[in-house]
């Protein structure tokens, strides 16, 4: 059994920000993958789609910085081990449009990760990381430029950056599929 957990935060207002991508992501894969719809499941405190024995697709409803809450109470119903454990995250340390997948490893800054981290009592889980840098972030973080990383992460896209998410998205798609089928060393191997 796998679980597959996107990071975002559940209300109206954070739809399509850069912090949500998670979400957005396991939207936009299983309407690729033709999977149904998400429904709400109080006991785990998240939307979730099971698959058979093999897979659960889940969106925690505890807000970002406390996602750890809904993971391990998934992960310790279904009995799914750490390792086993999928999560889909922005990373404010990778250009817009750029993925990587990694297993184990600090939470980077990202208190959805560090939430993640606390609750399972182990980094020894898989990440796919979605870019949602540029360059003001990166000016801002490494040359002492003043930049709002907690602002800069709940706005929306830019109108311009649509075709690049979008193109992500669907490198993302293929990278997930190959994490799913042949684990994340080989997806690292690919999409790094």
């Amino acid at each position: 059994m796998k679980l597959v957990v996107g990071l975002g935060n559940p209300e109206d207002k954070y739809i399509y920000t850069r912090h949500n991508l998670g979400f957005d992501f396991l939207d936009a894969y299983k309407k690729k993958k033709d999977l149904g719809e998400w429904s709400t499941d109080n006991k785990f405190k998240s939307e979730i789609i099971k698959l058979n024995q093999d897979l659960i697709l889940a969106r925690p409803l505890t807000f970002m910085n406390n996602s750890g809450i809904a993971v391990s109470s998934l992960a310790n119903f279904f009995k799914v081990p750490a390792e086993n454990v999928i999560v889909v995250h922005d990373d404010l340390d990778l250009l817009l449009g750029k993925i990587k997948v990694r297993f184990g490893g600090g939470a980077g800054g990202h208190h959805g990760v560090e939430s993640v981290i606390g609750k399972l009592g182990t980094d020894k889980f898989i990440r796919l990381r979605f870019g949602i840098g540029n360059e003001k972030a990166f000016a801002g973080e490494h040359k002492r430029i003043s930049f709002e990383a907690e602002k800069f992460v709940l706005e929306n896209f830019l109108q311009k950056e649509h075709q690049t998410v979008k193109a992500m998205f669907k490198k993302g798609i293929e990278a997930l599929d190959l994490v799913l089928e042949k684990g994340p060393e080989k997806a690292q191997c690919q999409y790094n």
